[in-house]
């Protein structure tokens, strides 16, 4: 015999006058009601003979009702004396109110009060309201506490509510009447703007077989991933008898240089063309960018029967944007009879941009397949994918 067995043994030979092992395996019973317990003394007094039950009545009778024996003794008992001592007969229970666990009452109120920056756990809230966690739990299955996810959203001041609204009400047809306003079909605009294209993202999800290994990537610094910015234009898709006559689909740029490599390595030799990201995008970029490569590809790709109607490139506000009135941008728009202007977009919103409402996150999905290894491997991938 092992020592859990002997101790086992030696603590039921010496506690067993006190512990009622007939309880073990037993599940609490639910209380009786006031009806079921007069049906018992109705079904008890109907089989006495002169106020006397039989040895086996009350083991018949509590199987029936799902009651212990020594419960439905206690109810016959208690009929008895009533009767004894002249009184109508009231077996009903003579708890008074709830027969459970008092519930203590909480004021859910003062989560008001909580600090945000206080109340970012189920922890957290348990100590300010000075109940458990599991009864948190509890107030979230029924709904009287909800768990928030919260995310920081850029800042408007009131000059940017207004001019966000001002540019809606311009983006209204003219022609359009009061009682039926429509926006501009904008095929006079063209939206252009900046993204970093990362070479993969730190977190990917991939189906596998139950066998196969999980795959394993590396990098050297996961918060710095290598990554190349390019420029993009886009303008609004043209359709003729449901046929696509313009994809809209202007050009993208990497904001970079070729320059040939000054030295022998073990992966080029002297003189090959290397690219260069541009490490800071400044104003004069841009500006050199817009001039060399914007104009070109919309004059190289625009309708020749639009050349004689306003062009409008549509930018944010960035600090490295060229000025609406730039004298050489300007310069170079008017050349050929062309008739190309800069507008800017109202500060802090993005969500007026067409590329930034989605178009970059549907090219970056389609180049995160591609598996690029190198920077220098992002710039066909990514004009690829935008063609």
């Amino acid at each position: 015999m092992n020592f859990s067995s002997f101790f086992y043994f030696s603590f039921v030979r010496c506690h067993a006058h006190k512990f009622p092992f007939y309880l073990l395996g037993r599940r609490r019973s639910k209380e009786t009601s006031d009806e079921v317990r007069k049906q018992i003394y109705q079904t008890l007094l109907a089989r006495s003979k002169n106020g006397v039950l039989g040895k086996q009545v009350i083991k018949q009778v509590a199987p029936q009702f799902g009651l212990s024996i020594r419960t439905v003794q206690k109810i016959w008992h208690r009929g008895k004396n009533d009767l004894a001592q002249g009184n109508v007969v009231n077996v009903a229970s003579r708890k008074r109110g709830r027969v459970a666990r008092k519930v203590i009452p909480i004021d859910l109120e003062r989560l008001r009060d909580v600090p945000l920056s206080q109340s970012m756990t189920i922890e957290d809230v348990s100590k300010c309201l000075g109940v458990s966690k599991s009864k948190i739990m509890q107030y979230m299955g029924k709904g009287l506490i909800r768990r928030h996810y919260n995310k920081i959203k850029p800042f408007l001041t009131p000059a940017n509510k207004k001019s966000r609204l001002q540019w809606c009400l311009d983006m209204i047809d003219p022609a359009s009447t009061s009682n039926d306003p429509h926006f501009k079909d904008l095929f006079d605009h063209v939206f252009i703007d900046e993204k970093c294209f990362f070479l993969s993202q730190k977190s990917s999800k991939y189906y596998l077989l139950p066998e196969e290994d999980d795959p394993r990537r590396t990098s050297k610094s996961k918060n710095y991933i290598p990554r190349l910015m390019f420029l993009c234009i886009t303008a609004q898709p043209r359709f003729h008898d449901g046929v696509c006559i313009f994809d809209g689909k202007l050009g993208i740029f990497p904001l970079v240089t070729y320059e040939p490599a000054k030295r022998n390595s073990v992966n080029r030799q002297a003189g090959t063309i290397e690219i260069k990201p541009i490490t800071h995008i400044t104003r004069e970029v841009i500006q050199k960018f817009m001039i060399e490569n914007v104009l070109l590809a919309i004059k190289a790709k625009w309708h020749r029967e639009d050349m004689d109607k306003p062009i409008y490139i549509v930018q944010d506000n960035a600090p490295s944007h060229v000025h609406v009135d730039d004298p050489a941008f300007c310069e170079a728009a008017q050349q050929g009879g062309w008739d190309i202007r800069l507008k800017c977009q109202p500060s802090n919103s993005p969500d007026l941009n067409i590329l930034d409402l989605g178009f970059f996150r549907t090219i970056q999905a389609i180049q995160y397949k591609k598996s690029a290894k190198k920077v220098e491997e992002l710039v066909p991938i990514v004009e690829e994918v935008k063609s």
